[in-house]
């Protein structure tokens, strides 16, 4: 969820920097342009003041010898030689009064044109468009010069803007760098808050997965996160209790029921016996009620089995697995042989996980038992360890007639049996047990089909002690 909600989140955040960002640079460069421009306008203003009594007569050319236009001349080429800015003094017939340099002229069209123009009719010129640090342009700013109440000549400044560019330049990158590290720091808050609002989720997660899996005692802490998850994780919290009572009730009926039950059964059995003493040997009802009431046995004491399996907590140790494997092997090779199946190892001799010895055991017997039971004489059972990631597996794979995908989905649950297979003798619950076994330690159990026939059944043991 954190990959879908922090995008989203950084995306929102880019936006509003960006909508704030480019209005701010657009106003700064705005501001160092005016300041330019208010410093032109001084200039041609100082100038037009100069040139305004330099001819006697309204639009007459002055004397060259005129001592003013001299000095008026001459604070022109200085004023070009120290700022490097353009400056001239134009007749109405656009006639040079004074330039600065020497070889500059009026322009002939564009922003310094239109510029004389708005002079020429009595007024400062308008503000010269936006410069950008990317336009290799000038500024052109235009001043009337007004002797008698009439526009005599025209003051033109035009300014590099090269300086301009730079400062704006250099304040957008101050900018950025601000920017940027809003950027990371809001990322970073995106994390914090992102980490806050799913750390209940990914709890709760956790928990239902390990209630999923067996682990009914799998709680949620309710102190973390906004009040809407708090909320959800004490009602998940209260929801787990109820199902633990409700399966806690269960089990003890089960485990009751099948205390209860075996008594009266092992008594009626022994009427059956004393009965049959009174008819013929190998009478067919007597040999049929003695199979069934064995068979009725059996499906109690997995009852019973299964019940103490689910109940009772597991005991995980660190445990060689190849070891416990290997033992077991040793315990069913006697049944292998007598039913003519191959029953084979494969693997490290020493490897270690974290498991329950005991339950371990009990659920590689129900496991192997399986095989063997399905596996046509003549065929192999193959048994594997192996290490996968952070989990050792344990491989029995038998050459029996497997299972349909229809049938892996439901193989393992209670007294489930497949409809080819009910000629075999078993109860439904020995893979179930196994399950309940291996879930307590924190071990998973899972089917497939083998290749190029049979079953595949995998157990994968933790290796770390982290697991409950």
């Amino acid at each position: 969820m954190r990959t879908r909600l922090l995008p989203l989140l950084i995306v929102l955040m880019a936006g509003v920097l960006l909508a704030l960002g480019f209005p701010l640079a657009a106003g700064m460069a705005a501001v160092h342009q005016q300041r330019v421009v208010v410093d032109r306008i001084d200039d041609t203003a100082r100038f037009a003041a100069l040139a305004q009594y330099v001819t006697s007569r309204p639009f007459e050319p002055a004397d060259e010898a005129d001592e003013r236009l001299i000095t008026l001349r001459s604070e022109l080429a200085r004023y070009e030689d120290l700022y490097g800015i353009k400056a001239g003094i134009f007749y109405r017939n656009e006639k040079a009064m004074a330039v600065a340099p020497a070889q500059w002229s009026l322009p002939a069209g564009g922003e310094g044109r239109q510029a004389f123009l708005e002079a020429l009719a009595g007024r400062r010129s308008h503000d010269p468009r936006q410069v950008w640090p990317w336009w290799h342009s000038r500024l052109t700013v235009a001043s009337p010069v007004i002797r008698d109440g009439d526009v005599v000549a025209v003051v033109v400044t035009e300014s590099p803007t090269g300086g301009l560019r730079s400062r704006i330049l250099h304040d957008w990158l101050v900018l950025a760098a601000g920017e940027t590290a809003a950027m990371l720091v809001a990322v970073g808050a995106a994390f914090r808050l992102t980490g806050w609002v799913l750390k209940p989720v990914r709890t709760l997660d956790v928990a239902a997965h390990d209630i999923a899996t067996g682990r009914m005692n799998s709680r949620v802490v309710a102190d973390s996160g906004p009040p809407e998850l708090r909320r959800l994780a004490r009602s998940f919290n209260e929801m787990a209790d109820n199902v633990e009572d409700v399966l806690e009730q269960q089990r003890a009926f089960v485990a009751d029921a099948s205390h209860q039950l075996r008594n009266p059964l092992a008594a009626l059995l022994l009427r059956i016996d004393l009965l049959a003493l009174d008819l013929p040997d190998g009478h067919g009802e007597v040999v049929s009620v003695r199979a069934e009431g064995k068979r009725l046995a059996r499906v109690l004491d997995d009852l019973l089995d299964l019940a103490l399996a689910e109940h009772a907590a597991s005991d995980a140790q660190l445990t060689d697995i190849a070891e416990v494997v290997t033992d077991r092997m040793g315990a069913w090779s006697p049944v292998a042989d007598r039913e003519g199946v191959t029953l084979a190892y494969a693997g490290p001799s020493a490897v270690t996980g974290w498991a329950d010895p005991i339950a371990l055991s009990s659920a590689l017997d129900a496991v192997v038992d399986n095989a063997l039971k399905f596996t046509p004489e003549g065929a192999r059972v193959d048994v594997a360890v192996g290490l996968a990631g952070d989990r050792v597996h344990i491989t029995v794979a038998d050459g029996g007639p497997g299972l349909t995908e229809e049938e892996l989905t439901r193989v393992g649950d209670r007294f489930w049996r497949s409809g080819r297979h009910q000629n075999v003798s078993g109860s439904g619950l020995g893979l179930s047990i196994s399950r309940a076994l291996l879930a307590a330690g924190g071990a998973t159990i899972s089917y497939a089909q083998n290749q190029p026939n049979g079953l595949r059944v995998t157990i994968a043991v933790p290796r770390a002690g982290d697991t409950p």
